[in-house]
């Protein structure tokens, strides 16, 4: 069953079933099944408060038990602790369908996805790293520099003009 632990070390468990799936539709307007087409996991993605709200829904049990709120959920949510529930969440979604098929299908959309993503941190990693993203600023600089000096003799020649001559 998929698991994380928050900032302050509680342990949750996020196996996704019907009703929490209904429960994550009541509390947050979210389809979890929405996942199947991919447009669920970019939402949530580009928006952490959702996400949060989203994973506190699925372990709303769990908070109840412990009597621990929404808001003091969220407190406990960031860094690894937030990369981890995320992974829980979706784990919890892949298992959900009963289908063999569509969780193979959701596991290889999912494994893939980041797959490219740290591939996407390796490469800017080695730009950072190899000073590639220095040069290419300072040319750019140098190029903008060029022109705002160039200016006043495009102006005097009449290759630009004024506002005022407009």
């Amino acid at each position: 069953m998929p698991a994380f632990s928050d900032i302050d070390g509680r342990k949750w468990s996020v196996e996704i079933t019907v009703a929490d799936v209904k429960r994550v539709r009541s509390l947050c307007d979210v389809d979890l099944m929405e996942a199947v087409e991919g447009k669920l996991l970019d939402r949530l993605a580009s928006d952490p408060v959702l996400l949060v709200d989203v994973i506190y829904a699925a372990v709303k049990p769990q908070a109840d038990e412990r009597d621990i709120s929404d808001e003091d959920f969220g407190r406990s949510m960031a860094g690894d602790a937030l990369e981890a529930a995320t992974v829980a969440l979706i784990e919890g979604i892949i298992g959900f369908f009963p289908n063999p098929r569509d969780r193979s299908t959701m596991r290889k959309v999912y494994d893939s996805t980041r797959n490219m993503m740290d591939k996407a941190r390796d490469v800017i990693e080695h730009r950072l790293e190899s000073g590639e993203l220095e040069k290419v600023e300072k040319q750019l600089l140098d190029k903008l520099g060029e022109q705002f000096t160039s200016l006043p003799d495009q102006l005097e020649s009449g290759q630009i003009r004024s506002h005022s001559e407009s």
